[in-house]
């Protein structure tokens, strides 16, 4: 299978082979759905979204399905998915509230009625509609075109794409939506945050990591932990960079990304290299001064920044080096188009981009002090600023919160400033991070 072929061939192909004609459709994560609803929009009978990250109404404009999204109501999210919801003729909001629903949410875990009940109430709606058919399809597993995927239950098809970060995925809703559909859950590299995280550790990002490897410096024969690993995409590569003389364990309380990681090791010879430990970062499975080195990228945002710097910290052996990577809410873009001045500002000011931060994460400079409190010392503390191109899967997701903050004035002006600089290769973004290393005394 070519390693370019889209996403949504991959997913045709997957229609195809289980003899679907036409499926409701579960998901999240844009790019998974995204070619799906503006190639083959008469694939979906109906399209729920849950928590999604951003949408763009453009790519709903040929659907002519029922559509659902759920959003919560906490964070500067809410507001912006409304809007867009809102431009959407066949669309509808349900709120769950008191809820923030960021990437790392478990949603269907945390409400599982509050989804459950009015997601089923839309499906057979839709069904009674359209006379839906009804699939019988084997209980089974399987993978075509880079897809994973596990069929369960009879009834109108109902394809599951992942759920972006959420540790349990669609699992708390299986019984219930395999007792009414033929439920197909998808998964791999191709698909979700797994395939974000996959491409962004294989450019711009990794120049950070690299950075605050070379902190780090480690050595022959150290224990080497990640916390919160994800796909693993980190870790592999560290795996490939200093050889077998180094025992490595991936710790992420996500049990789906998890087996997506030790899938991965498997298919690039790396099984034996990494041991995988279901964890959560605030009470890390680990004993006391067992490695040396402990990193975390992008995962003190997602809890409580302080417990988790505080267990890396009782992992690590006196003299071995904790290294985080946050991103920096505080700090500005860089968005590189011809603008003027005031708009420029408005989209480079701090926390106008990128996801938002769980009660008691850091995504800040806060970071460097919360290292000194910890006791850590010999502290070597940097800014980075990682580009964003066209390859990079956030690269649209960008644009589209860029867009639901600007006027239609000024988003016109938008879109004229980067069919300019596209005419001419040189439209960018480049995102801050933190990075901080130290030493255990």
């Amino acid at each position: 299978m070519a390693a370019d072929l889209p996403v949504e061939e991959r997913i045709v192909q997957v229609f195809r082979h289980l003899g679907i004609t036409q499926a409701h459709v579960g998901a999240s994560v844009a790019p998974d759905w995204r070619g799906l609803a503006t190639k083959h929009p008469t694939l979906i009978a109906s399209l729920t979204l849950v928590c999604p990250t951003a949408l763009d109404p453009n790519d709903l404009s040929a659907v002519s399905a029922p559509i659902t999204v759920f959003i919560g109501d906490q964070g500067p999210r809410p507001e912006r998915l409304r809007r867009a919801v809102a431009a959407v003729r066949n669309a509808a909001v349900i709120q769950l509230p008191d809820y923030l629903g960021e990437t790392w949410s478990d949603v269907v875990a945390d409400r599982t009625r509050e989804v459950g009940v009015p997601m089923l109430e839309f499906l057979h709606c839709v069904d009674q509609r359209n006379a839906s058919k009804a699939l019988t399809l084997p209980e089974s597993a399987g993978e075509i075109a880079g897809i994973s995927y596990r069929v369960r239950g009879t009834g109108p098809a109902l394809i599951l794409f992942p759920l972006a970060l959420a540790p349990s995925q669609w699992d708390p809703l299986l019984a219930t939506l395999s007792a009414h559909y033929c439920t197909i859950t998808l998964g791999g590299a191709a698909l979700g945050t797994v395939a974000y995280l996959e491409v962004r550790g294989r450019l711009g990002y990794l120049a950070a990591v690299k950075r605050l490897m070379d902190a780090i410096q480690v050595r022959p024969g150290e224990v080497i932990v990640e916390v919160g690993c994800g796909s693993g995409v980190l870790i592999r590569w560290l795996a490939r960079q200093i050889g077998e003389a180094n025992r490595l364990v991936g710790v992420d309380i996500n049990r789906f990304l998890l087996r997506e990681a030790a899938a991965l090791a498997q298919q690039e010879g790396l099984a034996e290299r990494v041991t995988w430990q279901e964890g959560n970062a605030e009470a890390l499975p680990l004993p006391d001064a067992s490695v040396d080195v402990a990193f975390a990228c992008t995962v003190l945002e997602e809890g409580n920044a302080d417990r988790m710097l505080a267990e890396m910290v009782r992992v690590t052996r006196p003299g071995g080096r904790v290294g985080v990577i946050v991103r920096a809410v505080d700090a500005s873009w860089w968005v590189n188009l011809p603008l003027r001045t005031e708009l420029k500002m408005k989209l480079e000011a701090p926390g106008r981009l990128g996801s938002g931060v769980a009660v008691g994460g850091c995504a800040d400079a806060t970071i460097y002090r919360r290292f000194h409190r910890a006791g850590l010392t010999g502290l070597t503390l940097f800014p980075h600023l990682v580009p964003v191109t066209e390859a990079d899967p956030r690269f649209t997701l960008f644009q589209q919160q860029a867009l639901a903050t600007l006027d239609p004035t000024e988003a016109d002006e938008w879109r004229s400033a980067v069919a300019e600089a596209e005419s001419d290769g040189t439209f960018f973004m480049a995102q801050p991070f933190h990075c901080a290393v130290g030493t255990k005394p």
